[in-house]
């Protein structure tokens, strides 16, 4: 029987030889490979600079901290989302608020959120579901019809003079909105290189932003080291020249670096990234050809404003109920067809329960929720895999 994996990383032996560089190089951990990747990720992105981390976790936090966010502060994102777009807020003791999304539409809904915004809300984190990128011509529109609520707390606050737009951009990475990549769109993207994303590093992240004139990249830049690396200001690298032992802790702050053998995973990805999406495109104008009948609802990927990493296959079918998705994803299983849900909405997680947050409240995210299945998409997949899926998906249906 043929075995379809949901998401296995694309390990080569352009990865492998990188990584083997590295290990006999004998630095291993933040170092030149890490400072490159972080160049390289700019100039794809069409940045000045770009910070790697573990995590796109500790990018939306630390920009959080950046950003000076914390207790008094609100911060909204979506209902319809993985739980790290709301964890990070509650982390830095900023309240969380959360947006419904539109009716049938797996984006927030911005009518919605212009109404939730008030005095106390510093940023809004939005969500680049499944690779595709939000409207951020609205979201935009949205925080400048609010600007004369907004009172900025500090010097980097007051210079924007209104709310920060943060995409949480764990899923696209290669994505563009109107000509330009993800990473240069919102004032800070965070990525996510984590094994089931299109371009990996095992674990890690990164975190970009738009020039600003009230920003000294540079400071900000150092100020993204300090917060990764226990507060100290000096690196190991910096440390290795000759009788530059001294360092001083600045602050008493976190640990989230990213290492030199992870950024060679993600070279050696990178170089060939454009040809991984070039695939990830053809499989799903595959699913979109053979899914093409009434009963299905995909996520649409490409149009002339937007190009997705298609990252996921987002796939929505008609009045079906919650267990009668689980029986199809059971069958497909059986068939050797690995396949998922993108996603639980946070308000039926225990841990958002517990914060008072009720899913009566968000009846369109549990709508998309309900009948929502997300098929394998993966760059270990062939063209004949994809017709597969498909018309294994319509035989079990």
């Amino acid at each position: 029987m043929r075995t379809i994996p949901f998401s296995p990383p694309d390990i080569g032996e352009d990865e492998i030889r990188e990584v083997s560089e590295v290990l006999r190089s004998g630095w291993i951990t933040t170092g030149p490979k890490t400072k490159q990747f972080e160049r390289e990720i700019a100039d794809y992105c069409g940045t000045s600079k770009a910070v790697c981390l573990n995590s796109a976790t500790a990018a939306m936090e630390c920009t959080l901290r950046v950003l000076g966010i914390g207790e008094g502060d609100e911060v909204i994102t979506s209902a319809y989302t993985y739980t790290a777009s709301a964890s990070v807020i509650h982390h830095v003791g900023a309240t969380i608020k959360m947006c419904d999304t539109t009716k049938d539409g797996f984006e927030m809904d911005y009518d919605k959120l212009a109404d939730m915004i008030t005095e106390k809300t510093k940023a809004i984190i939005a969500v680049d579901l499944a690779g595709r990128m939000c409207d951020y011509d609205k979201l935009f529109s949205v925080v400048e019809s609010k600007k004369a609520l907004f009172n900025g707390n500090n010097d980097i606050q007051k210079g924007f003079g209104r709310v920060v737009v943060i995409a949480d951009g764990a899923h696209s990475f290669g994505a563009d909105y109107k000509g330009k990549k993800a990473g240069s769109v919102a004032d800070f993207t965070s990525f996510s290189f984590h094994a089931v994303k299109n371009l990996t590093t095992a674990e890690g992240g990164a975190v970009t932003w738009i020039d600003r004139d009230f920003i000294d990249n540079e400071a900000l830049y150092k100020n993204y080291m300090l917060l990764s690396l226990h507060g100290q200001n000096k690196d190991a690298l910096s440390k290795t020249k000759a009788g530059a032992w001294e360092y001083d802790i600045i602050a008493p702050l976190y640990k989230c670096n990213m290492t030199d053998i992870m950024a060679a995973i993600g070279l050696a990805q990178l170089h060939r990234y454009e040809d991984m999406l070039k695939l990830r495109r053809r499989l799903i104008e595959i699913y979109n050809e053979e899914l093409c009948d009434e009963r299905f609802m995909p996520l649409v990927h490409y149009s002339d404003d937007f190009n997705s990493s298609g990252h996921l296959y987002l796939l929505r079918i008609k009045e079906i109920s919650s267990d009668k998705r689980n029986e199809i994803i059971e069958k497909m299983a059986e068939q050797g067809i690995s396949c998922n849900v993108h996603y639980k909405p946070l308000p039926l997680l225990t841990a958002y329960k517990n914060l008072g947050f009720d899913i009566k409240d968000y009846p369109n995210a549990y709508g998309l929720f309900e009948n929502e299945i997300t098929l394998p998409l993966n760059t270990k997949m062939t063209e004949d895999d994809a017709y597969y899926v498909a018309k294994t998906l319509k035989s079990i249906l």
